[in-house]
This record gives structure tokens, C-alpha cells and sequence, in this order.
């Protein structure tokens, strides 16, 4: 029986990024809004696993890798070398942090919080199970859902997770074995980005990558100067290799390259894809089939096959950045309770929180010139600016593509120190309606000095120093 306690007029499957801002969204309009975490605190795995504890982590490593090569610091760096159970330690702080303010949003807009796994009875209602004792929650029912469970590492058969030297993204936060030598299988983003945390840990890493280039979406400069870094930093990048088989022992590992390689290390982090997390929603109650990832297909207004059914974040695929994820969780809500503010996220900055870090925007020059589009490009490098001279941050790029004739921005691509926090000057220009987009602004604007945003103003005296 379901007593109107039990009844809402939204409820939100999924507490991460999405989740939330589909439900404070919703709260904010005036319905009544319950959201579901299969854990006992809010955040989902953006705050538990995936995007807080990595970023946190690899800033402190940076931290680390500042210190040592800085000569001022270099000698009270030796004295002591942080182990990774320690830097998680502070990621951990960071994780508390999120989850108290979270929880507090949740309170504040009157938002109520129900712990345990949901899964579908029909279109109308669910059952929340693994509430203990006897495992069966409340039986819940809702005029709209909006499902925003996330996503997990994708885990192939033929690997066995449950050994101890082999990891995936979520289970190596619990590492606690000394590094020496990593093997990373996936040179995707997650691939990247922990290896080059584990570079700046000082362990040697191998990289294993089944294309030819690392993350060949980016612009193909900013591919090159991450290639080079890597390189620099201990990171052999192994490309266009593929995995066969792990060999386990008690003290390594061997990955076994189906070009015949061997690859000998003390542990495997498998970043090779991810997976939706819709197994146990029981989705054929309501006729909803993910695709073989786990994920939901949606339209335009974040809808899936079943009228009053929504999706948002990582279980509906690309792009899967916790940014997108809480816009797409307000534009699903906006589709229920506001449909003329309802808008498709489309036009997004990237972050890539490698060691330097990269951000971009828009088209690459290979897009460009596919398209026949007559472009041009202006440059900043960090090491001519002021204030990458006083930091000492002296690596990194700010590359602009614009149009030839118009000068409208048409890309940015951003390499080096505050990337991501950069990139967003020339975002909030480009999204700019009529000619307010165009690179003219740098010119005409005074930005403080000295500021990285000062690479603005060179990049733009660069190429329009190339227009004739």
C-alpha cells in the first residue's frame, strides 16, 4: 500500500551531479521531490570516486611535483616523499566536505533524501531494496522519474578485479601498495590523467593505447604537447596495442600485448571504458532496454522511450563530465516542470585534468579544414607571460582558431597550468551572440596584469597579425 507520504511528484534516481541539480531544480518550482542514493551520504561516485577524490589527489601530487622542482623547496621536499594513502587522506577531507554541503542543500530546499537501490514495479512506482533487515524498502510512486544513477568502470570477464595488484578507477583510491612500475591499460581521459598522476608520484608507467595518438579528439598541438609531457614525466606511451592477458603473481603483474609484448609491473589500472549503471533498476518493467554499455537513449528534452521516464549525466553516454551531467540534470527537470526553459546541452568546455591540464572549445583545425572553413590561428605560449614568469608555470599554450574574414571565434584549445579555469574567458566571448564573438575583443578589453589572462591579448595580437 502507498500512503501519500510515499507519493511525489518527482523523483530522482541518483544523487551525483545530475541528480542533485535535477532535484533542487524541481524543489525550487514548487513539486514535491524525493531523491534516491544507493549510499548511506549523497554525492554519487562524482563525489565518492570519480571526479572529487581524483582531482584532489592529483592536485596534491602537482603540489608535490612543485615542491621538488622548485630550488627554494627542493631539499624540504627529500625529507619527505608522501606515500598515495597519505595524499588520499586529504582527498578524503575534501570528499566530507562535499558531502556535508550537499546534504544540507538537500535539507534547505526540502528536498527528501531516501537511502537504497531503486528499481521499477511499472512507469508509476518503485521499491527501494538492501534496506536492512529484511532488505525491502518502501514501495514509492511518482507522476515523473528522472533517472541519473551514473556510470562505473567497465570490468571485462577475462580480468580478475578481486586480485590484489589489479585495479579499476573507483577501486585504486584504496591503493596502498608501494609504486614502481604501473601499468595503465586505456588511454582515454581517466587513462591519461592517473598516468600522470602516478608519473609525478615518481613510478614509471606504461601506457597502453589501441590508437595512434593520445585522445585524437583533441587538437592535434595540444595531443602533441600532452604526448611530450607524459614522455618527460616517466609515461611510455605504448599506441596502436592492445591487451590479451593478465599473468598474476604475488609481487607483479604481466600484461600480455596481443602484438606478443610482455609488460612486467607491481600493479594494472584498467581505464578502458564504463559502463551505465541501470542493472538493477529492473528496467523491463517499463519496457526501457539500455544499450550493451548500460546506457539510456533520450531525446532532445533528456526523455527516454517512456513518456514520463528522464534521463541525465553518465547514464545517458557522451560526455560524461560531471559539468554537462548537472546542466543536463536541470534541462531534464526544466522538460517536466518548465519546458520552455528546457535547452540541450550541446556547447560545453572539456576539461582533462591531466599533469599540465587541458581544457578546449569548439572546433580543432582538423574539423576546420575538413569543413573548408577559411581560419586562422593566434597563439599565446605561458613561458612569454608575466604572470607564468613569477609562478614559475612556464609550460602551456593558448591557441585560438578564428574565422579569416569575420574573425568570429571558432575554438579554443588550452594547454598548461589553470587550463580549465582559462578556457572559460574565451567561452563566455565565443557563445557571444552577432559580432560581440569575435576576436576583437581582446584587443579592445583590459584585462589586470599580471594574469594569465594576459595570453588572451597575445594570442589575439599573434593572429591578427596573420590576417591581411
Amino acid at each position: 500500500m502507498v500512503t501519500r507520504r510515499n507519493q511525489y511528484d518527482i523523483i530522482v534516481i541518483g544523487s551525483g551531479p545530475a541528480g542533485e541539480s535535477a532535484a533542487m531544480n524541481s524543489a525550487k518550482k514548487g513539486r514535491r521531490v524525493a531523491v534516491i542514493s544507493d549510499r548511506d551520504k549523497v554525492g554519487g561516485n562524482c563525489t565518492h570516486l570519480g571526479t572529487i577524490p581524483s582531482k584532489a589527489l592529483r592536485q596534491s601530487v602537482k603540489q608535490v611535483m612543485q615542491f621538488s622542482s622548485n630550488p627554494l623547496l627542493r631539499e624540504f621536499a627529500t625529507l619527505h616523499r608522501p606515500t598515495f594513502k597519505q595524499i588520499m587522506e586529504h582527498a578524503e577531507r575534501v570528499i566530507d566536505d562535499q558531502v556535508y554541503r550537499r546534504a544540507a542543500f538537500y535539507e534547505k530546499n526540502g528536498v527528501d533524501v531516501l537511502h537504497g537501490i531503486a528499481s521499477f514495479i511499472d512507469a508509476n512506482t518503485i521499491r527501494l531494496g538492501n534496506i536492512p533487515p529484511n532488505n525491502k524498502g518502501p514501495v514509492l510512486q511518482a507522476d515523473h522519474f528522472i533517472i541519473a544513477t551514473g556510470s562505473r568502470p567497465y570490468r571485462p570477464d577475462n580480468i580478475d578485479f578481486s586480485h590484489p595488484r589489479i585495479f579499476d578507477s573507483d577501486t585504486i583510491l584504496q591503493l596502498d601498495l608501494p609504486l614502481r612500475r604501473v601499468t595503465v591499460i586505456g588511454a582515454g581521459v581517466i587513462g591519461c590523467e592517473y598516468a600522470s598522476i602516478f608519473a609525478g608520484l615518481g613510478a614509471k608507467v606504461e601506457l597502453i593505447n589501441p590508437a595512434d595518438t593520445l585522445l585524437s579528439f583533441l587538437d592535434w598541438e595540444i595531443s602533441d604537447a600532452l604526448s611530450y609531457h607524459l614522455r618527460d614525466a616517466g609515461v611510455r606511451s605504448r599506441h596502436n596495442e592492445e591487451y590479451e592477458k593478465l599473468e598474476y603473481f604475488d609481487t607483479h603483474v604481466i600484461t600480455h600485448l596481443k602484438s606478443g609484448k610482455r609488460i612486467k609491473s607491481d600493479i594494472v589500472l584498467w581505464a578502458n571504458g564504463r559502463t551505465g549503471n541501470t542493472d538493477q533498476l529492473n528496467l523491463d518493467a517499463v519496457g526501457l532496454v539500455p544499450n550493451s554499455r548500460g546506457q539510456l537513449e533520450v531525446n532532445k528534452q533528456y526523455r527516454t522511450a517512456v513518456e514520463n521516464i528522464y534521463a541525465a549525466g553518465d547514464v545517458i553516454g557522451w560526455p560524461s563530465l560531471a559539468s554537462a551531467s548537472y546542466d543536463q540534470g536541470r534541462a531534464a527537470s526544466n522538460a517536466i516542470v518548465d519546458p520552455a526553459a528546457c535547452r540541450e546541452i550541446d556547447r560545453f568546455a572539456s576539461g582533462i585534468y591531466t599533469i599540465p591540464e587541458i581544457s578546449t572549445l569548439g572546433k580543432t583545425e582538423r574539423e576546420l579544414t575538413q569543413e573548408k572553413i577559411p581560419y586562422e590561428v593566434g597563439k599565446a605560449f605561458f613561458k612569454n607571460t608575466a604572470r607564468g614568469q613569477i609562478t614559475g608555470e612556464k609550460v602551456g599554450m593558448l591557441k585560438i582558431l578564428f574565422h579569416f574574414e569575420t574573425l568570429e571565434i571558432l575554438g579554443i584549445h588550452c594547454f598548461g597550468d589553470q587550463a580549465s579555469e582559462i578556457v572559460h574567458i574565451g567561452q563566455a566571448i565565443m557563445l557571444q551572440e552577432g559580432k560581440a564573438n569575435t576576436m576583437k575583443y581582446f584587443l579592445n578589453t583590459t584585462f589586470n596584469y599580471p594574469t594569465m589572462a594576459e595570453a588572451y591579448r597575445i594570442a589575439a595580437l599573434d593572429g591578427l597579425n596573420r590576417v591581411f
